[in-house]
């Protein structure tokens, strides 16, 4: 009576497999191409947390979206991000470290270094970072994608992705793109850009 009970078991592993969430690799190298896939502009979709510093500040982030720009030669990402609170917007600018053989991505703020590990699932429009994926007690896993809104098919890539690492929907903090306060400073932001761009060339036209 065993075989056939075990050849019924191993009958049922490819469908088993193809239920299974498929799990993050956390190793694989960040190169140019990983790079300039993730340059421009991305939105914040969700995040999960159990570091206590990260869950309070994503509790508390209605809204949220950022650029991107790599330089491939000194590994750095400059990072421009607009985070919406209950009240207002926060703007910061910062420089992230590109560790390309451990695929993380690095932000050094107070003397602490932040670890987030880059993974790039197979839609190019989205992309997330985990952070302590081998820490019970402290991961997290954070969304982003190229619009505000996504598809349930991107949504489910995510919510597989958090539950091979061990955590649960339950879990998860929203991004709501009409809490968006930041709009105004973005386009100040932008002016000032403008501004500073024709007088740098009104200045090089001079020389």
């Amino acid at each position: 009576m065993a075989l056939p009970w075990a050849l019924a078991v191993l009958s049922l592993l490819p469908v088993l497999d193809a239920q299974s969430p498929a799990c993050p690799n956390f190793s694989v190298p960040i190169t140019n191409a990983s790079l300039d896939q993730i340059s421009g502009k991305w939105f914040y979709i969700a995040s999960a947390y159990r570091f206590p510093e990260y869950k309070k500040v994503s509790s508390v982030i209605h809204a949220a979206y950022f650029y991107f720009t790599p330089n491939h030669v000194e590994d750095r990402i400059h990072l421009r991000k607009y985070m919406s609170m209950p009240t207002q917007c926060m703007y910061y600018s910062t420089n992230l470290r590109v560790n390309r053989e451990n695929a993380t991505l690095t932000r050094h703020e107070n003397g602490i270094d932040h670890f987030g590990h880059l993974l790039l699932p197979k839609d190019p429009k989205t992309f997330m970072l985990a952070f302590f994926p081998e820490d019970k007690q402290n991961m997290g896993l954070t969304f982003f994608a190229d619009k505000p809104e996504v598809t349930p098919e991107q949504m489910e890539q995510f919510y597989d992705y958090l539950t091979c690492m061990g955590m649960d929907k339950s879990e998860v903090l929203y991004g709501d793109e009409k809490k968006n306060l930041c709009l105004p400073l973005e386009k100040q932001h932008e002016e000032e850009r403008r501004k500073e761009k024709e007088k740098s060339e009104s200045g090089s036209a001079l020389d």
